[in-house]
């Protein structure tokens, strides 16, 4: 086999964006899955799928799938990756991975009795500035990384009905936005020993704003701050003892950075060229770690067992924030 063969579950925004940049690396897209048959005709039609499945059942069931890229909604996705792990898929989720560690472990634990992978879409770690930016750092250019910040801050629909307020579709700032940064701190420090949150909950009781700082090993500390209702400037820093990196706007997507000297001076300049969104990267990952027999993943950027871990961050946060989703209301109570 030279490549995966690829099916998206769900016809939604992400989707579209995901299968574009599919179409545009020349990667094999074969199936799409929906919950009615117009809605996977228009999407087959569209990106020039030859099979449109009028369920996910049926997407999860076709023989000439080898991959699923899991594109629903947060409270969804874990029962959606399970159906298909549970029909020998390998498994590419949206981020947020889950809605909480526990699912995240279950999805884990089943795609290894499976010899399958369970890969989080957090695409950002998988752009070519990223990949970059961790060659410097493990060249140890910056010395000691002492601080890291980042922002995920979008102007988005304040209306309470909207999933990304609607507290039973894992609304909020946290799952949706603050992901990217806390996921960024994670990747360049390693795991908090210590964390506080602080955000301003709304009408749904979901948070349209969250900050966290962190303390991590060695003492460096990391700052993050994400808000749906208004828009700021979207860069990351993390600065060393020798050097600074400065990411552009908009840091989690394809961009520049600069390699910058105590005294100002620009050591590196980098700017990515990339097609389309950029998302055809994570996807190469995912075919190389099972192509090359790697389902745990050990090989990515970002292996199952660190996006179990982040979720149980997120966990934490949530629970210093006072938030919780009502499928844990139901199931806790």
């Amino acid at each position: 086999m030279t490549g995966l063969r690829w099916g998206i579950l769900a016809t939604g925004g992400i989707a579209h964006a995901f299968a574009s940049d599919l179409r545009t690396a020349g990667l094999d897209l074969v199936a799409v899955g929906s919950r009615s048959q117009a809605s996977a005709d228009a999407f087959a039609e569209k990106f020039g799928i030859a099979r449109a499945h009028g369920s996910y059942e049926s997407l999860v069931a076709d023989p000439d799938v080898d991959i699923v890229y899991v594109a629903t909604p947060h409270p969804m996705h874990h029962a959606d990756a399970r159906l298909a792990l549970e029909n020998g898929k390998h498994v590419l989720v949206e981020k947020a991975f889950t809605v909480n560690r526990a699912e995240a472990d279950d999805l884990q634990r089943l795609a290894a009795e499976r010899g399958l992978m369970a890969m989080e879409a957090m695409w950002t770690r998988y752009l070519p500035h990223m990949v970059r930016i961790r060659e410097i750092l493990a060249a140890g250019a910056l010395g000691e990384i002492r601080a890291v910040m980042a922002d995920h801050t979008q102007l988005l629909p304040s209306d309470p009905a909207h999933r990304l307020n609607a507290l039973e579709l894992g609304g909020g700032a946290l799952l949706d936005l603050g992901i990217y940064p806390l996921s960024f701190v994670w990747d360049v420090l390693g795991a908090p020993v210590s964390v506080q949150a602080s955000a301003r909950l709304i009408e749904t009781g979901a948070d349209a704003e969250i900050a966290t700082v962190m303390t991590h090993a060695g003492g460096a500390v990391s700052t993050t701050l994400s808000s749906s209702r208004a828009a700021g400037p979207n860069t990351a820093t993390i600065i060393g003892t020798e050097a600074r990196i400065e990411i552009d706007r908009v840091w989690y997507c394809p961009t520049g950075f600069r390699l910058v000297g105590p005294d100002g001076e620009v050591r590196e300049s980098y700017e990515s060229h990339v097609e389309g969104r950029g998302m055809q990267y994570q996807a190469f990952a995912a075919e190389g770690a099972v192509l090359h027999g790697d389902p745990a993943g050990g090989s990515l950027a970002l292996p199952i067992s660190e996006s179990v871990a982040i979720m149980g961050l997120l966990d934490e946060i949530r629970t210093q924030i006072g938030v919780r989703y009502p499928s844990e209301v139901s199931s806790d109570d």
